[in-house]
């Protein structure tokens, strides 16, 4: 593999000061790369200030500046709410996507917090009720360029890219037969609920996404927000056995209910959702395998063991589709 041909190669530290100083900063020289594999995203320490930026250098091709552009209007309508997110800065001439010489990127204020504690109903009510909000303003429009989550793009296209390019032989036979079964059990929920509503969300709403300060929370990266329905959003909280769940769902819809009203039906989803999630997430590593960065950080991934492994975690997806569909409480 050869590293000088991929397109972050350029990202040096003299490179990253150019673009965040062609907005009118200056740069002190501290720069610090953050945990970040689809974009790359640095904090930069300034003359003269005692806070540091944050830039996102986006993927050459993943979103067409259309696709960004409706994510920011997005994030920047919910700060104007007074919602705790993060939205990209916009510059003197009105720009939160700015461009220095083949790269796109955005610039966001730096945010502190400490991860959320996700195990504590209270803390998950207070969730519910920022989901609410956000959602409610989500659904008021719909995203016109950027994509949806849905059984063919999540589910049967990693399918297909996996067992095409990346399962091991050995494997093929199992994964083509399971993943086979799993994709009927998904459209066959997803069309017994055609009529649930797609509407602007988070898309990616784990606790790596959330900072707590100040005892509450702060969501940050929406560079994953698609169309999608809001229990997108809710089942990435949940954990535990079910039992447990059902009691931390109940929490979070008491809250969400405050601002926006959920649709029960939209449960039956959760774990068609959940298994497209790890559909797409073995093909996500498998595209982005020739980016230097991914073998350095997933050393164990494309592995006889890993893919093994995976076969198991979708047999076990496979017996929760037959479980009945979790209820409130």
């Amino acid at each position: 593999m050869n590293n000088e041909i991929h397109p972050f190669s350029v990202l040096t530290p003299s490179y990253i000061m150019d673009a965040v100083e062609s907005q009118g900063y200056v740069c002190d020289g501290r720069i610090s790369a953050l945990n970040s594999y689809e974009n790359r995203v640095y904090q930069i320490g300034l003359e003269d200030q005692d806070v540091p930026l944050i830039a996102k250098f986006y993927r050459p091709q993943r979103w067409s500046v259309d696709q960004i552009m409706e994510e920011h209007r997005f994030s920047i309508a919910l700060a104007e709410y007074e919602l705790p997110v993060v939205p990209p800065m916009v510059n003197k001439q009105g720009g939160s996507l700015l461009s220095y010489e083949n790269f796109q990127f955005a610039l966001f204020e730096r945010k502190g917090g400490h991860g959320p504690e996700l195990d504590n109903l209270e803390n998950l009510y207070t969730m519910g009720r920022l989901l609410g909000r956000i959602h409610a303003l989500g659904a008021v429009e719909s995203y016109q360029h950027r994509p949806s989550i849905n059984p063919q793009t999540f589910g049967h296209d990693s399918v297909a890219f996996v067992s095409q390019h990346f399962i091991p032989e050995s494997l093929k036979a199992a994964y083509d037969s399971l993943t086979a079964d799993l994709l009927v059990h998904i459209d066959a929920a997803f069309a017994q609920n055609d009529s649930v509503d797609y509407i602007r969300v988070h898309g990616d709403c784990h606790g790596g996404n959330l900072l707590w300060r100040d005892d509450a929370p702060h969501i940050v990266d929406f560079d994953d927000s698609r169309m999608a329905p809001a229990v997108q959003d809710i089942w990435m909280l949940l954990s535990g056995e079910p039992d447990r769940q059902r009691i931390q769902l109940s929490e979070i819809i008491e809250g969400y209910n405050e601002f926006y009203d959920f649709k029960p039906q939209e449960l039956a989803l959760v774990e068609p959702l959940r298994t497209l999630r790890m559909l797409y997430y073995a093909a996500w590593l498998s595209r982005r395998w020739e980016d230097p960065a991914f073998p350095h950080s997933f050393p164990w991934f494309n592995t006889e063991r890993y893919w093994g492994e995976h076969i198991l975690e979708l047999r076990e997806q496979l017996s929760a589709l037959n479980e009945p569909v979790m209820e409130l409480i």
